[in-house]
């Protein structure tokens, strides 16, 4: 009977050790999100699209003159952006995506997946048809290139401060780029670019930290047609002036 007894008590001790072993080794996830949930820690070599949803969120985390890929691949400049987001925000700078980065994204972002601080209707005046058609590309192709265009001036309203970036154009048709003097080839027609007014921050505290934000387009003071307002824009070569700044 003893004997029996010690069984019972040893299948319930291993019971209990087992569920609590399941516990540890489950994957550290933090609470779910209305937009996206990440389910695992992200670290160099990860790869996937959890990976690309990570890096547009903290492609404003850059170094300076860098263009973060969103190519679904950890590498070492996704580590080092992380870096930068961790630090930027108070948290523990280990280069690895976790919970507690993920934490802090979540407190950072809407519902639809645009950070708190900036709305699709701040971009989408397009010569008042409010809405993200007419350009060089698709609605749906625009409205996630300017979703990109926000999480880095979500960057830069940190890095500055936290003071309010006030946008003045997103995106603009052909017709509207035509009807607004743009050039022929600008990025506006791509969901790829914004301008910010003149606001809180100094015009050339603007354009210098869009130089760490990921613009490779960064037009501003002394530029013709920008003294009253600052220009960013994604694209593959960098055009930096400002002869003002």
């Amino acid at each position: 009977m003893f004997r029996r007894f010690l069984s019972v008590v040893a299948v319930l001790a291993l019971a209990v050790v087992g569920s609590v072993t399941i516990h540890v080794l489950a994957p550290e996830k933090a609470a779910a999100d209305g937009c996206y949930t990440w389910d695992r820690t992200l670290r160099q070599g990860s790869t996937g699209s959890d990976v690309t949803q990570l890096q547009i969120r903290i492609a404003g985390w850059v170094s300076s003159g860098e263009n973060l890929a969103l190519d679904g691949d950890f590498g070492p400049a996704t580590e080092a952006a992380v870096r930068r987001f961790q630090s930027g925000y108070g948290l523990p700078v280990t280069g690895v995506a976790d919970s507690a980065t993920y934490t802090k994204i979540y407190e950072l972002q809407d519902n639809d997946c645009t950070p708190i601080h900036f709305a699709y209707s701040e971009f989408d005046n397009n010569c008042g048809a409010n809405n993200f058609r007419g350009g060089k590309v698709s609605e749906a192709t625009a409205k996630e290139n300017i979703r990109r265009i926000m999480w880095q001036l979500e960057a830069m309203r940190r890095k500055l401060g936290d003071r309010p970036l006030n946008v003045t154009s997103g995106f603009r048709s052909v017709s509207c780029n035509e009807a607004s003097g743009g050039s022929p080839t600008s990025l506006h027609m791509y969901g790829q670019a914004a301008d910010l007014g003149l606001t809180n921050p100094p015009q050339c505290s603007m354009w210098n930290a869009g130089k760490t934000a990921g613009f490779e387009e960064l037009l501003g003071p002394g530029y013709p047609g920008h003294n009253d307002h600052v220009h960013l824009g994604n694209k593959a070569s960098r055009t930096w002036s400002a002869p003002n700044c």
